[in-house]
């Protein structure tokens, strides 16, 4: 299934596409899968985080995350291994979110290969601007990865202009300007950062950065294309409540009607 027919499936069934996060090595290698078992049901696209040491990014709960994955030793070859065993499980889009240095530290063209031959569909590079290194963007392309990049409240009209070409995946709107963590409610400017956006690009939006609860899941579908679950599933995991839970409450959300 491709990053389009995903979106546009969700679409027909009128509702926002949902984007869950799991983590790899977390809580365990081989736990990790099971957890990723547990959200593939809800799964229309599926967010695969690789272990950093300094995810500037990201909130207090997925940093925990990785470095519970760094502390067992999971490394680049171990989170490739990871997306070809839930290649093997689904169909489904699965787009790698890792930062820059990885990516330069095994080498760009050797670790693109590594992650298309296992299976991911795209990468979500969130600390690339893209226009600072248009040849890496291409290569990864060239080598058959769909690529996503960020954009926020902050940026402005030539930024958005400047960015979201690169996006042949999807177009990442991060719903403030900050970390990763989960929220009770999103800004309500949301929909006219969306809006600014469809001009200059057909790829699908999603938005990212307080998903948590039917709320939130129905703020950013009444909004965007689909949205992005991290957060609040580590952290459901962490308080030892299954992920399911948090993701009924979110799918229930995602209708892309006026009824909350």
């Amino acid at each position: 299934m491709t990053t389009r027919e995903a979106f546009a499936r969700a679409k027909a069934e009128g509702r926002a596409a949902l984007i869950p996060y799991v983590m790899a090595g977390y809580p365990s290698r081989g736990a990790d899968l099971r957890l990723v078992e547990e959200v593939l049901p809800y799964a229309d696209l599926l967010e695969v985080g690789l272990p950093y040491s300094d995810p500037l990014g990201d909130g207090p709960v997925i940093q925990r995350a990785s470095e519970v994955a760094l502390r067992q030793g999971i490394r680049v070859a171990d989170v490739a291994l990871f997306v070809r065993e839930i290649r093997a499980l689904t169909e489904k889009p699965l787009f790698l979110m890792t930062y820059l240095n990885p990516v330069l530290a095994v080498g760009p063209e050797r670790f693109f290969q590594m992650f298309k031959e296992a299976g991911a569909s795209g990468l979500i590079l969130p600390d690339l601007p893209p226009d600072e290194d248009p040849e890496l963007v291409a290569l990864a392309q060239g080598m058959g990865l769909e690529t996503t990049f960020l954009l926020a409240p902050t940026s402005t009209e030539a930024r958005i202009r400047t960015v979201a070409p690169y996006c042949t995946g999807f177009v990442y709107t991060v719903s403030v300007a900050g970390v990763t963590g989960a929220r009770d409610r999103l800004p309500e400017g949301l929909p006219e950062l969306v809006q600014r956006i469809r001009p200059v690009t057909e790829a699908p939006v999603a938005i990212g950065f307080g998903i948590s609860n039917r709320t939130t899941a129905h703020q950013a579908a009444q909004a965007a294309d689909g949205a992005v679950i991290a957060s609040a599933l580590i952290r459901a995991h962490e308080e030892g409540r299954g992920m399911a839970e948090v993701l009924e409450a979110v799918a229930s959300g995602l209708a892309k009607c006026a009824d909350k």
